[in-house]
């Protein structure tokens, strides 16, 4: 009887194992809200209205798809920099193929992902079986995109685009709107966000109860709580903006998806797991029976699909296809997944936290662009606050060390 006790009492100590919330894990989110709130100051709330907003998602949703698939090179402790060439020789090839040639839409977008596919299994055969240093290798393909891109284009503008193939980057979804506080708001993006809202409480209740299911250390129940609020909030304000201007734009929901669907790959699949183990530690990975060779194929073939995703995104909202499109875009996605947390040495960071990183580079670019400052001071202050943040991540790294 005794023993039952002892042994009740120490799995009701470990059930009832508290531990703080990493503020790391959140910093860039609260750093998001920081900038939000100090543009909103120097901009007069210029940046909180619905069009700013929608303008906000539809100048970052492509930056958000591009950095979704940098991460998952950045974690094996590499880069791409031939996205922003793929992305403009694939935006290219459906805008030549529907204006010039006459081809259907979706059989456009069918031959500009075909090429995204075509350069990532370039870049992953070399990178994967010929060992070729993934700088090298993406860098060709960032000079060889680019000269294709003008060739095909001869270096001249095509366009413009049909509403049907517009409508991807720049459309909407159906509204229902219905009139609300001296203008009109659409239902279909509250009850989005409310929909959101009972699925975030659901898994973090799962989540708890998991938790303390198998004895794991918990968050206090006041921090889950705020943790939730501040999310959920920030979720309303978004889509509150959106229902208050045209409704749920196209771009986002793509963006949604795929952010859903790599979250998923990264955090519940073995594909996903072998790339932690790869960015990690590539001796102990190849050891412990990951294939390299096939993971590092894949990841750069990825990045060639999402790229030609977003090349179809961006000459949509662009309603043309120009040799300069995508130009710095792969500067943007690489910077979104450091400020959002993955380390220099690989084997860290999230896509929830690529897409943050996305929205920090988004908001400042955007702030600053409504209080008049400068391209020159622009790129000098995200090179600071790109500096800072990994600073921050490695110093953190260190310090737990």
């Amino acid at each position: 009887m005794q023993i039952n006790n002892i042994v009740t009492n120490k799995k009701s100590t470990k059930r009832n194992k508290k531990v703080n919330v990493d503020m790391k894990q959140y910093g860039m989110l609260v750093a998001l809200i920081a900038i939000f709130l100090l543009f909103y100051i120097l901009s007069d709330g210029k940046n909180a209205t619905p069009t700013n907003i929608n303008n906000l998602i539809m100048q970052n949703g492509y930056v958000v798809i591009l950095a979704t698939g940098m991460l998952l090179c950045v974690l094996t402790g590499n880069i791409d920099l031939g996205v922003g060439s793929v992305v403009a020789l694939c935006g290219a090839t459906a805008a030549i193929l529907v204006v010039d040639k006459g081809a259907p839409v979706p059989v456009a977008f069918l031959a500009a992902l075909a090429v995204g596919i075509i350069s990532g299994v370039f870049s992953g055969f070399f990178i994967s079986r010929l060992k070729i240093p993934p700088f090298v290798v993406t860098l060709g393909t960032m000079l060889m995109g680019r000269g294709l891109t003008y060739t095909v284009l001869k270096a001249q503008t095509k366009g413009p685009l049909p509403e049907s193939y517009v409508k991807v980057g720049a459309g909407f979804l159906p509204t229902v709107k219905v009139s609300f506080g001296g203008g009109t708001i659409d239902l279909l993006a509250i009850f989005v966000a409310a929909l959101a809202t009972a699925l975030i409480v659901y898994f973090q209740i799962r989540s708890l109860k998991e938790k303390r299911k198998y004895g794991f250390a918990t968050n206090p129940l006041w921090q889950i709580v705020l943790k939730n609020i501040i999310i959920i909030s920030i979720l309303w304000f978004f889509f509150f903006k959106i229902a208050r201007y045209n409704g749920i734009p196209i771009q986002l929901v793509i963006m949604a998806v795929l952010v859903g669907i790599y979250q998923f790959i990264t955090s519940k699949t073995v594909a996903g797991r072998q790339v932690y183990a790869l960015g990690g530690n590539e001796k102990a990975a190849r050891l412990s029976g990951v294939n390299i060779k096939k993971v590092y194929f894949w990841v750069y073939v990825n990045m060639g699909l999402l790229a030609a995703i977003a090349g179809i995104v961006l000459s949509a909202r662009n309603a043309s296809a120009t040799p300069k499109a995508g130009d710095g875009f792969e500067l943007d996605a690489i910077g979104a997944c450091y400020i959002g947390g993955a380390a220099a040495s690989g084997g860290i960071g999230t896509i929830i936290g690529a897409v943050v990183g996305a929205f920090v580079m988004g908001i400042l670019n955007n702030g600053m662009s409504l209080i008049g400052w400068s391209t020159d001071i622009q790129k000098v202050v995200k090179g600071i606050v790109l500096l800072g943040a990994v600073t921050f991540d490695v110093l953190s790294k260190n310090r737990k060390n």
